[in-house]
């Protein structure tokens, strides 16, 4: 039996060296892989004496040559062909490419990546894991321990399954490779919208089930791409569902966007809470008392590390999640308590720019996402009357929150802290009546925010009714000069931002 060995990665490499010649293989081999070999005290056949051809071209071509590809690539019913042709067939091919995703990640140029384009390596997977019932193809260190086992047992039906297993493997891994390689292209020539676009999901692991308990579910990492959740380290509680993750995100994007000390409450993925405030306890307990509610059951962002003040008023609460950059001590204490409860260590706020990919029946829809600060905006007021300071606070602090909320939306705040939410409504009005029903008294003196036009006038006659002092909005309607009037009317000060904040 033959086996051919050229890893990148060789991790384990000797070991499952090792144990190929303790079951009677003869181990062939290239390059730094022969290499590692040889200095183990192995016995190794150079590539060249199989194919009679020495390596070219600094390496570049080594493997691609009968002698190797007919060993691979003969079929049981082939074997006498295949001797008719002076060819020894290969039994095993344990293959990982050049590490290209790690290099171009790394910054480097043109020359340097393309140098690190496999070819040999995929063309040899690809080869023994088409010729599965025969040839094993082996991509991964962690596989190496069960196919020894295999090899060992007395089981061919057991071991055709797992060269099945392997070779579907194989051809995921050698695609996701390629994969790989056209995104650098695409992405250096023809920017973030190419004509074919590849994506790459490896699996985090399995969920209990999905949205309801009728439906399957699991978590994937896009690669190439990094997330805080997905770097989050679990501290305490049960695994996370499927709700949790959309929710815990919908949360964590929040919080990121306040400096100060901030804490965010999220029911389905839509803030019921939010405030800012100079410690995080107090703004805990003013995003707890906007509606404490709607926050059982809910999720808990936090943007600052979390101290026993904070954990003292967060343990008496039923919570799903709560999430932080960090726990001290006291505060992790008290909170694990609470078996059921979650405890995330985020270690990095939602920064920069995404693409945002929402699933058709068939196809995506795909989008940069909105994370355009309203900074960005050309903000100006348009009434009379100009926000005071303190009105603008809350006008940037209710900007931020309403563009979290589910379209058609808006948010009231006063004092750093929602004081009423209206989002997923079919017509404005509507989500404003929501807002300021929720918010009832505490909309006198209040501020809000709109994730788009007022089509009518109705919307700011209804929050001077309720004792609104400011709103802010994008501006855009045929009927602007209404809205305007009415407020003026009102007394009320309003900021077209030019900017809207569908979230749909």
């Amino acid at each position: 039996m033959r086996a051919l060995l050229s890893v990148s990665d060789k991790t384990g490499l000797l070991e499952f060296a090792q144990g190929l010649v303790e079951l009677g293989f003869e181990l062939v081999s290239t390059g730094g892989t022969a290499r590692a070999l040889r200095d183990a005290g192995l016995a190794v056949t150079p590539v060249e004496r199989v194919t009679g051809f020495p390596e070219v071209l600094a390496g570049r071509v080594k493997t691609l040559h009968p002698h190797v590809h007919a060993g691979v690539l003969a079929r049981g019913d082939q074997l006498e062909e295949l001797r008719e042709l002076g060819v020894a067939p290969f039994d095993l091919v344990a293959v990982n490419l050049y590490p290209f995703e790690r290099t171009v990640a790394a910054g480097v140029g043109a020359s340097e990546a393309l140098e690190q384009i496999d070819i040999g390596g995929p063309t040899l997977l690809r080869a023994a894991a088409k010729n599965h019932p025969r040839v094993w193809s082996v991509t991964r260190p962690e596989d190496y321990p069960a196919v020894l086992a295999a090899l060992a047992a007395d089981d061919a039906e057991a071991a055709a399954r797992l060269r099945e297993r392997l070779a579907a493997r194989a051809f995921a891994y050698t695609a996701a490779y390629d994969a790989a390689i056209a995104a650098w292209f695409s992405d250096r020539l023809e920017g973030r919208f190419p004509e074919r676009k590849l994506l790459v999901l490896d699996k985090v692991g399995d969920l209990r089930y999905g949205e309801n308990p009728h439906q399957e579910a699991a978590l994937y990492r896009v690669r190439g791409e990094t997330g805080p959740l997905l770097e989050a380290e679990p501290l305490s509680g049960k695994a996370m569902s499927f709700n949790n993750y959309g929710d815990a995100e919908a949360a964590w994007n929040l919080v990121s966007a306040f400096e100060e000390p901030a804490a965010v409450a999220v029911k389905h993925q839509n803030p019921c809470g939010a405030a800012t405030a100079p410690t995080l306890a107090e703004a805990f307990q003013k995003a707890h008392d906007a509606d404490p509610v709607s926050i059982f059951g809910g999720i808990v962002a936090l943007n600052r590390p979390v101290d026993a003040a904070t954990a003292e008023k967060l343990a008496p609460i039923f919570l799903e999640v709560v999430l932080a950059p960090e726990f001290a001590p006291e505060a992790l204490e008290r909170l694990v308590r609470k078996k059921n409860l979650r405890l995330l260590r985020v270690p990095e706020p939602a920064r920069g720019g995404y693409l945002d990919l929402r699933r058709l029946r068939g196809g995506l829809l795909v989008q940069d996402a909105d994370t355009a600060p309203l900074e960005a905006a050309e903000a100006r007021v348009v009434t009379r009357s100009a926000p005071s300071e303190a009105e603008w606070a809350d006008l940037r602090f209710a900007w931020k929150v309403v563009r979290a909320l589910r379209s058609n939306a808006i948010a009231l705040a006063r004092d750093g802290a929602t004081v009423g939410l209206g989002m997923g409504q079919t017509s404005r009005i509507d989500a404003a009546r929501h807002a300021l029903e929720q918010a009832g008294e505490a909309a006198r003196g209040a501020v809000m925010a709109s994730d788009a036009f007022f089509p009518f006038d109705d919307v700011i006659r209804l929050a001077a009714d309720y004792g609104v002092r400011a709103v802010i909005q994008p501006g855009g309607s045929k009927r602007d000069a209404d809205s305007i009037a009415a407020a003026d009317a009102a007394g009320m000060a309003m900021v077209f931002t030019g900017l809207r904040v569908f979230r749909h």
